[in-house]
């Protein structure tokens, strides 16, 4: 039979593994007591104004770049832009939703970033198509109904778009593009690992780092004046 103290120990480290999916992991080295504590650390909060394109074309951007500008930043999509504008010249803008903010995850803080776009296309099943049906397949659509689509006799379709990009700074003309009916916040965060003994220190807000070469942009909003319908 094991000892009083290893029965109390293992369900507390049980526990601890059940628990382990926090924001914050602590790991503890009984060599030299020291701690080591992984944490994600927001690197900046942005509110859209407007989704567009870069006025002129750059040897350092692709040429469909699409730019998602922000009051504090622009932040450029170079992967995944063309599907994004393929979903909503295509389908009907105000069937689509977004009802997650955009995240991103800069590993190394160093003005690169990926994520996930969340959309959500929502239709009448009678008025669904095997065209939309073909198109739907061919841009990775998964099936997602609620139960009150089911109940209004609706069928909605979710697209997870992979996203990658650069920061720049925030637009030349950000003043003069047309803001979005509804603000929708961008925020770009990294992981931050630390050792110690004692208490941990606490991460202040870290400074997004921007690419050596980037500088301040002029934005065309159209033809992606459209993309401003899926939030009204």
């Amino acid at each position: 039979m094991l000892p009083f103290s290893a029965r109390t120990a293992f369900p507390s480290a049980l526990a601890c593994m059940l628990l382990s999916g926090c924001a914050t992991t602590t790991l503890i080295n009984k060599d030299t007591e020291m701690r080591t504590k992984t944490s994600k650390v927001v690197l900046v909060e942005d509110q859209v104004v407007a989704f567009g394109k870069p006025a002129y074309t750059s040897a350092q951007l692709p040429a469909n770049s699409l730019v998602i500008a922000g009051t504090k930043n622009s932040y450029i999509l170079t992967q995944g832009g063309a599907q994004f504008v393929n979903l909503i010249t295509k389908l009907e803008p105000a069937n689509i939703q977004m009802t997650k903010e955009l995240r991103f995850f800069s590993e190394k803080n160093d003005g690169h970033f990926s994520g996930v776009l969340p959309l959500s296309y929502v239709k009448l099943q009678q008025d669904i198509s095997k065209k939309d049906l073909e198109f739907f397949i061919t841009n990775g659509a998964e099936e997602c109904s609620t139960s009150s689509d089911k109940r209004m006799n609706a069928q909605r379709f979710c697209f997870n778009l992979k996203l990658a990009g650069v920061v720049y700074p925030v637009a030349n003309n950000i003043a003069s593009l047309k803001a979005l009916s509804k603000p929708y916040q961008v925020t770009i965060y990294t992981q931050v690992e630390e050792q110690y003994k004692s208490s941990p220190r606490i991460n202040p807000l870290e400074k997004l780092v921007l690419l050596p070469f980037a500088v301040a942009i002029d934005v065309v909003s159209l033809p992606f004046q459209i993309a401003g319908k899926i939030f009204d």
